[in-house]
């Protein structure tokens, strides 16, 4: 019984201790004041571009060894609908950009070049997308930090004009808590978007690399005579 007792005074405290430190937590970021608000919601704004533009990065990787090699067959049998029907059931950057190429073949190479550069740069613009918030935030939000940091020691500094310079620590412990909050969550906020944002560039390079490569390969390909046509040279020779 003293047992249960003890154990019931024991989860009592700890959960006493856990709202007091949630509510600490919660007061310690009210006292930077109104420019909380808008670090709030670039924080929340910086969370989704980058879980977004994670997400779609990964989704759009694909095995391109594999993806070219079963295109060249299907074009070296001269089953262009195939290849098409193909690019259509894989919904990834190369094969949106293959599948323009394709839809140009039997016209000269230059084209077919100009289309998969104009899908290209159709894809490479979906890649970036919204990478320019994720790098407004990563500079914006050190500024509205920098911001709190003004307005606070001006408030400290009217406190000390309004009560004639006798004051104590207490007095400017308001202006003081406004600066050095928001100051710390600005800066948090924008080194946090300004990691992620360079890590989700570099991604966005190495994948345009590999769209770039995979399209000259492609090109290459289609500029390399099928073993038919050649056997028909050789017999017509």
């Amino acid at each position: 019984m003293i047992l249960q007792q003890a154990d019931t005074v024991a989860a009592d405290t700890l959960s006493l201790a856990a709202q007091d430190e949630s509510m600490s937590i919660l007061g310690l970021l009210a006292e930077g004041g109104i420019l909380m608000i808008p670090l709030f919601l670039l924080s929340l704004l910086a969370v989704y571009v980058i879980a977004e533009r994670w997400r779609s990065l990964n989704n759009s990787r694909m095995e391109i060894d594999g993806f070219l090699r079963t295109i060249e067959g299907m074009l070296k049998d001269g089953d262009r609908q195939r290849a098409l029907t193909y690019c259509d059931g894989i919904d990834k950057p190369l094969a949106r950009i293959l599948k323009a190429g394709i839809r140009r073949l039997g016209r000269p190479i230059r084209d077919i070049e100009d289309a998969i550069r104009n899908a290209g740069k159709k894809e490479i613009f979906h890649l970036e997308k919204r990478m320019n918030w994720l790098a407004t935030i990563a500079g914006v939000a050190p500024l509205i930090g920098f911001t709190g940091t003004v307005t606070g020691m001006i408030e400290a500094f009217m406190d000390i004009q309004s009560l004639q310079g006798n004051v104590n620590p207490s007095v400017l412990a308001g202006g003081i808590w406004e600066a050095l909050i928001t100051t710390a969550t600005g800066l948090i906020v924008g080194i946090i978007a300004y990691g992620f944002y360079n890590f989700l560039l570099g991604k966005i390079n190495r994948m345009i690399h590999e769209l770039e490569n995979a399209s000259a390969d492609f090109v290459d390909l289609l500029q390399t005579p099928s073993a038919k046509k050649a056997k028909q040279r050789e017999e017509v020779a």
